[in-house]
């Protein structure tokens, strides 16, 4: 059952389940704070948990809202569209054939049939990143599972509108947000990565963070760049 408590004036979703420790989260776009408690943690000990992280609350929503944000996409000429880090300009083709994406230098080159609509054009696009992320996935979890000595069973892309990626240690089983195609390679790793060591440690606790020291030292760099880079227009809800 889900639970609310005011942080004065930050409102807290607390849910309670079969876990050993508190795990506090804010989301994007605006900060809304999440807080996974063990079902033994009755709600004034969570309140308290919170309010001794408040600060770190205020900061972490600071920087969602500061964070840059794209421009609606109409999928029109020279529209910017981002793959691997790097700017390209939108050429928009019309065809009598299926539809496709290709990058030809600074372009990315969109073709649809006659009259599509901006859904259809995104629908297009947004299946050629998944397909992206499919091809370069496989390959870094190869690399890093003899280096971690972790197995993923199954990977998924898909789009999500809080989290870079997630895990599932039970299925041993990760989630990749489509938008990493649109991030620096690195970024990509470093999502997988981090993933991956949730499968030695499920919680983000000091033996995560040692573990992230370990298999990439230069991880919180990572981190931040993710962070400063433009992210997705969109409605957001919960």
């Amino acid at each position: 059952m889900a639970h609310q408590i005011d942080l004065g004036g930050i409102t807290a979703d607390v849910v309670f389940k079969d876990i050993k420790n508190v795990h506090l989260s804010v989301n994007p776009p605006t900060g809304r704070v999440r807080i996974s408690a063990p079902l033994r943690m009755n709600l004034d000990t969570v309140r308290v948990f919170a309010i001794s992280k408040l600060g770190w609350i205020k900061q972490h929503q600071q920087k969602m809202l500061d964070q840059d944000r794209e421009p609606p996409r109409e999928f029109l000429d020279r529209e910017s569209h981002y793959v691997w880090g790097k700017r390209y300009l939108l050429t928009l083709k019309e065809a009598d054939a299926a539809p496709s994406v290709e990058l030809r230098h600074s372009r990315i080159v969109l073709t649809v049939r006659s009259g599509a609509d901006a859904l259809a054009k995104f629908e297009v696009i947004d299946g050629w990143y998944r397909g992206l992320l499919k091809s370069a996935v496989p390959p870094l979890i190869a690399k890093w599972e003899p280096l971690m000595g972790v197995t993923v069973s199954r990977f998924f892309v898909q789009r999500m509108k809080t989290k870079w990626g997630s895990c599932s240690p039970p299925t041993r089983s990760i989630r990749l947000n489509t938008d990493l195609a649109k991030k620096p390679r690195d970024c990509l790793e470093y999502i997988v990565v981090h993933e991956m060591a949730h499968l030695l440690e499920p919680t983000h606790n000091a033996r995560f963070v040692a573990l992230m020291d370990q298999f990439i030292p230069k991880w919180q760099f990572h981190r931040e760049m993710l962070n400063r880079l433009p992210v997705r227009h969109e409605s957001w809800g919960y």
